[in-house]
């Protein structure tokens, strides 16, 4: 489905800004890969850029790979920008110089929809998901390009149906250059945990495409070079689990079909422990990580933050179910929290060693607008406006013991040694439990062969000669070879390194402790 066309033409430059430094961009193993240089696709200035009528051409570019040039400007009639909170800075720069060029800016995406106020400089707002503010807006350029005097807002009252989205313009990006594919099936959540703004963002009923759609994105990420992992970025991959049941046998086929040449990764609430028809059509459709809001292992902490279901199975019994079906965990944490204790930091490293997660993503709490968290803190006084801090919540613990509790956090739970055990563990008895998948003509191509010699060498060369964790990294190393394990060598070593060097960064006080800080940072710089 496209947007209706008008006899005027417009050229738009969707533009999507860097983000700065943080522990899920995983940007420190980039130098390690065969020529990575930034995240995911974004999936939504993809998406838009797909629904422009047919007779506008349109340009892509993540900042994360190279900047916007004043080529591009001058070429550009109007510059369309997305992005999160953590790119505001971004965001606002690239206004900046657009208006340079006098180009009218169109600004849509999870942070002006929650925060309209946050961009007083943007010609356009579009607050809301895809639908009737979209057409609006695209009617209101097709009348008239030039800048206006004030600025607009478009809000979407009817929000178009998931089932007839455009598969996104993945022909745009340069796929190859991305550390993960993205693809979205769902939007919502059904639960309504207190720090998320997704409920009040998209709502708790989860909107679903169709299995053919979602297929058809598949085939057209293969076209364009993806073939590595792709990462479900829905909000909650089982938020509707009869659709997910739906959903998984045309995986399987489509796998089977192409030759599991596609690891895939999604997000989904630790109580999909509890369903082993889930789990186990996920492992034959060769889902291989689940990223889980685990948020802390302190069961009151859960039931003030109304994540009840995460208690529907003991946290570490959950994680061990999941890993029988050869899909490690990723685990979301949080500091901060008012149930915390002066020994919370302590308890949570327990926990490390105990799940052995490798990848947890520990961070300061921090409100979100358009939460209920937010809203009980604004009653309680207890905002704290203040940019220049870690987190805009006034813990009831002290704010400097909290800050560095989580250094401490940030320093012990990645220190190398204790880092590449938990990964031995997934090794040895996760990933073993994978599906068994054919060695396809695809993946003895040259070009994957070359691909996985390029990223050995920068293995063995930068961490192996050059750092200073290498002892360390040769013990693991040596021992994925005897036992014939390059993959889980080189996708083990990959991120260990950048958790190690985030980490490092983070517990000496050059990191923010929340990735929703807005405290003042420098952006990661484009590549060249």
């Amino acid at each position: 489905m496209r947007a209706k066309g008008s006899e005027a033409t417009r050229r738009i430059l969707c533009v999507f800004p860097r983000y700065t430094s943080a522990f899920g961009t995983f940007e420190h193993a980039y130098p390690l890969t065969d020529g990575v240089s930034a995240f995911m696709p974004p999936q939504g200035l993809l998406l838009i850029a797909a629904y422009l009528p047919e007779n506008w051409p349109v340009r892509f570019i993540d900042e994360n790979i190279r900047p916007a040039t004043d080529e591009d400007f001058e070429w550009a009639e109007a510059v369309f920008v997305s992005g999160m909170h953590i790119q505001r800075q971004q965001m606002n720069d690239i206004c900046q110089r657009a208006h340079d060029f006098d180009l009218p800016v169109a600004l849509g995406g999870p942070s002006v929809s929650a925060c309209p106020d946050y961009y007083p400089s943007f010609d356009y707002l579009h607050v809301g998901e895809l639908g009737d503010a979209t057409n609006e807006l695209l009617a209101r350029l097709a009348r008239d390009c030039s800048r206006p005097a004030e600025q607009v807002v478009f809000k979407t009252a009817d929000r178009i149906a998931m089932s007839e989205f455009p598969i996104p313009a993945y022909e745009l990006a340069e796929t190859k250059k991305y550390f993960l594919g993205s693809i979205q099936y769902s939007s919502g959540c059904p639960y309504q945990c207190e720090f998320c703004d997704i409920p009040g963002l998209y709502g708790r009923n989860p909107r679903l495409k169709t299995p053919q759609q979602i297929i058809a994105e598949l085939e057209k990420l293969r076209e364009c070079g993806m073939t590595d992992t792709i990462y479900f970025v829905d909000d909650n991959f089982i938020g509707n689990r009869k659709a997910a049941l739906d959903l998984l046998p045309h995986l399987v086929e489509w796998q089977k079909r192409t030759g599991y040449v596609t690891r895939l990764a999604c997000e989904a609430t630790l109580n999909i422990a509890k369903r082993p028809e889930i789990l186990d059509k996920m492992r034959e459709a060769y889902f291989v990580t689940i990223f889980c809001g685990i948020e802390t292992p302190d069961p009151d902490a859960l039931k003030a933050m109304q994540k009840d279901h995460n208690m529907m199975v003991p946290i570490l019994e959950g994680v061990k179910t999941i890993n029988s079906y050869g899909m490690e965990v990723v685990s979301g944490i949080i500091m901060g929290l008012d149930t915390d204790k002066p020994e919370t930091a302590e308890a949570l490293l327990s926990f490390v060693e105990e799940s052995r997660i490798p990848l947890l993503t520990i961070n300061l709490l921090q409100a979100l607008p358009k939460t209920p968290l937010w809203d009980r803190l604004e009653r309680e006084n207890r905002l704290v406006h203040d940019e220049g801090r870690d987190s805009n919540v006034d813990f009831l613990l002290p704010y400097d013991h909290v800050v560095n509790s989580w250094k401490q956090c940030m320093e012990a739970a990645y220190e190398p040694e204790k880092l590449f055990a938990r990964y031995r563990y997934q090794c040895n008895y996760t990933y073993t439990n994978r599906v068994k998948v054919p060695v396809s003509p695809e993946k003895k191509s040259w070009a994957n062969i070359r691909r996985g010699l390029i990223m050995l060498r920068n293995l063995f060369w930068k961490v192996g000669v050059l750092g200073d964790y290498r002892r360390v990294f040769w013990k693991f190393a040596l021992e994925r070879l005897r036992k014939g394990d390059i993959e889980g060598l080189i996708s083990s070593s990959l991120v260990a390194h950048h958790l190690i060097v985030f980490a490092r960064a983070a517990s000496s006080g050059q990191q923010n402790a929340s990735n929703y800080s807005l405290r003042l940072r420098e952006a990661s710089m484009a590549a060249e």
